[in-house]
């Protein structure tokens, strides 16, 4: 793709959340990127870049930036256009919580409640009952994890008794450093190595369980996802789905290594140390480090849970800072067209002024959480050191002790560093796992029935009772409607936009159950068969084609996956597309494009009639299939398709507006205001001189004009 205006496209399509703390010196660059030079990529490669660019600039702050890394993404409810209508979708007819949402302004007793729900949900994963091998794993991690801390509080034991081996004066004595206290320098180093062996074997074989537990979480909330109805997915915006899922399983990743190799190793090595003190010094030891420890932690999550609204206002303005950059890209051309590339970088960097002025807060207030630290652990330094300085003045302690409970108590001053931002980070964390759990949790309407069976053709015949049907209850689209389509007939629905045409193919395949009435298939109620059978049955050519990034050929064995190059091809040359393949450099190995921006509309819509002939269904749907044809080529596709159906006796629905593509059905059903308003041949209908005449007499009145216009213009001005 030569343009970057196709951006603009690709941006508007998936409306993909970007990063958007970008500076002027890269907003300006793209927006004034001349066309001719672009390269495409696609909306993800672009939300990739940014957020590289922007994780790479955040590692410049001087403080500590391990704290406040994450920025929860808004993920706003979008209603999109849906159907002829362009109206809410049936998922409205109930109010029902965004899942994408999660529990954000939930209580804090509701909130907690939450999150032990869903530490019980990670239980199955990370202990699995039929995965031995993955508990032995974590047995092992566990155990890693308790020799390792073991080891680390031998290590102030050693120096202790290092030190007072060497408590000696050596002018008198004699000897040699390894003679006095080699045994112990030995200890001491294999004792530190032995802390550190411990500590990686744990993470690598730790790594398996959380790895893994990652990929069954995110492929079985996919699984759900695809299984989803249509309505889900028409009021979600595709970029929320796909960040919901990765931040979840980010999430995971993140509770998982915290609670293995920070929380529970904090916690074990305060109660070792604690205990330690009190066997050995007293409880007066122990209490000033349990104290410490304490209003270190309190310090810490109540300061924290303060910042929180400070990083919800940072959130606030980058979402809509990310509003203005998204729309200037996806609207690329139109800048171009009235230079208003300084305009749009002015609103940007004005957005960009509220994040600014939030992100200092979050700065400072971070200063203030690391001080007020330091000085709470400072502060117990200074007072176990007095009194183990008092115990050596009074004769009760060496100068060993007074080092070793020095290093005992300083050894917890690394992980307690990393309090404040497991805290704030599990808290973010656990938000992400719950909307990716709220994803599986999301009901599946269109289900199969407890006892369906597999649909049985025998011919094709599809019959509407009485069916009614709405996306939203206080608009119906069909109201009480009733035909046959006879079993190998050619049948063509017309109407004017918004009357039910395409609703009533979303209907057939399932997409949504009626209202009320029944749709039988050679006499079966639809709602009786599995729905896996029922769309096996079923080829459809959508109005907007759905291609997937990949290569030409892969779109089209798309159709049937097990199919060989021989059919592809051979399918690809009835729908009058191989000569257009042959013509590309890369020919079937061509990548179209996300969502085949890179291929004309015409080519798409072959491209879907390939994959359609290819699937072979007893059913066939057009949708608007040759809408982005010239007539030469629609002609002849229509020829091929007509010959098929025909060849093979398949049943087959057309859906158009252009009467001049059906005007040869079997049976036309004129559709007006959610009602049959009339049905019948070309001829019949014709000749009725009502809905139908009128549009057909309004179609030839302007196909003459347009070829009149042809025939007298030399000059096209565009």
């Amino acid at each position: 793709m030569k343009s970057l205006a196709r951006l603009g496209q690709v941006c508007a399509r998936h409306h993909q959340r970007v990063p958007v703390f970008m500076p002027k010196a890269v907003a300006r660059p793209l927006l004034k990127f001349e066309a001719d030079r672009g390269v495409y990529r696609s909306q993800q490669h672009i939300t990739t870049v940014f957020r590289r660019y922007t994780n790479t600039n955040s590692t410049n702050n001087p403080t500590k930036p391990t704290q406040d890394v994450k920025s929860a993404t808004k993920t706003p409810q979008v209603l999109q256009a849906e159907v002829e209508q362009k109206t809410e979708t049936k998922k409205q007819k109930t109010t029902v919580a965004d899942p994408l949402l999660g529990s954000m302004d939930a209580s804090k007793s509701a909130q907690r409640k939450a999150d032990w729900a869903i530490l019980k949900d990670m239980v199955h994963y990370i202990w699995p009952k039929d995965n031995l091998g993955t508990r032995v794993r974590v047995g092992l991690a566990l155990s890693l994890l308790i020799g390792a801390k073991l080891l680390n509080v031998q290590v102030p034991f050693y120096f202790k008794s290092i030190v007072d081996s060497l408590n000696i004066d050596f002018t008198h004595a004699g000897g040699t450093a390894a003679a006095v206290a080699g045994s112990l320098i030995l200890a001491y180093g294999l004792a530190r190595i032995g802390a550190t062996v411990f500590q990686e074997v744990r993470n690598a074989v730790f790594a398996t369980v959380a790895q893994t537990a990652i990929r069954r979480v995110a492929r079985d909330v996919f699984n759900h996802l695809l299984r989803l109805d249509l309505s889900f997915h028409l009021t979600r915006q595709t970029g929320g789905l796909t960040r919901a899922i990765d931040r979840g399983t980010k999430g995971i990743s993140f509770v998982l290594t915290s609670m293995v190799f920070h929380i529970l190793p904090i916690l074990l090595e305060i109660s070792m140390v604690c205990g330690i003190l009190t066997y050995n010094y007293g409880a007066q030891f122990a209490l000033v480090t349990a104290v410490t420890m304490s209003a270190y932690s309190a310090f810490t999550i109540v300061t924290t849970s303060w910042r929180t609204k400070f990083r919800k206002q940072a959130n606030a303005a980058d979402n809509a800072a990310a509003t203005v950059a998204v729309d200037s890209l996806i609207n690329f051309e139109a800048v171009k067209y009235f230079n208003n590339e300084n305009f749009e970088v002015k609103r940007y960097d004005k957005a960009l002024h509220g994040y600014e002025s939030a992100s200092i807060k979050v700065a400072t207030s971070l200063a203030f959480l690391n001080s007020g630290q330091n000085i709470i652990f400072s502060s117990a330094l200074t007072a176990v050191m007095y009194l183990a300085a008092q115990g050596v003045v009074d004769g009760t302690m060496t100068v060993g002790d007074l080092v070793m409970i020095n290093q005992l108590v300083f050894q917890l001053s690394v992980p307690l560093n990393f309090l404040g931002s497991v805290y704030r980070e599990l808290r973010q964390s656990l938000l992400d796992m719950e909307t990716l759990f709220n994803l599986q949790k999301v009901n599946v309407t269109v289900r199969d029935s407890p006892n369906a069976k597999p649909l049985v053709l025998t011919g094709g015949e599809i019959k509407f009772e009485n069916v009614s049907f709405g996306y939203h209850p206080q608009r119906p689209i069909l109201k009480n409607v009733s035909f046959t389509i006879p079993a190998g007939h050619k049948i063509a629905f017309v109407g004017p936009s918004g009357c039910g045409k395409s609703t009533i193919l979303r209907l057939l395949f399932r997409y949504y159950d009626v209202d009320s009435g029944r749709i039988l298939i050679d006499g079966q109620d639809i709602r009786d068969v599995t729905v896996e059978s029922l769309r096996k049955a079923i080829g459809v050519v959508p109005q907007d084609t759905p291609l997937f990034n990949n290569t030409i050929e892969h779109n089209i064995r798309y159709g049937r996956t097990d199919a060989t190059d021989e059919e592809v091809r051979a399918v690809a040359k009835r729908a009058r597309i191989d000569e257009a393949i042959a013509k590309f450099p890369d020919g079937y190995q061509t990548k179209v494009g996300e969502r085949g921006l890179m291929i004309s509309g015409g080519e798409k819509q072959r491209l879907a009639v390939s994959r359609l002939l290819l699937k072979d269904p007893p059913m066939l749907f057009f949708d608007e299939a040759t809408s982005a044809l010239d007539t030469e080529t629609e002609t002849s596709l229509l020829q091929n398709i007509n010959s098929i159906l025909k060849e093979k006796k398949r049943t087959s629905v057309f859906v158009a507006h252009r009467l001049r593509t059906i005007f040869d059905s079997d049976q036309i059903i004129v559709l007006k205001d959610g009602i049959v308003a009339e049905q019948g041949t070309h001829q019949e209908l014709v000749d009725g001189g009502t809905v139908y005449a009128s549009m057909w007499a309004a179609q030839e009145v302007l196909s003459i004009g347009a070829d009149a216009d042809k025939t007298s213009s030399t000059t096209l001005i565009l």
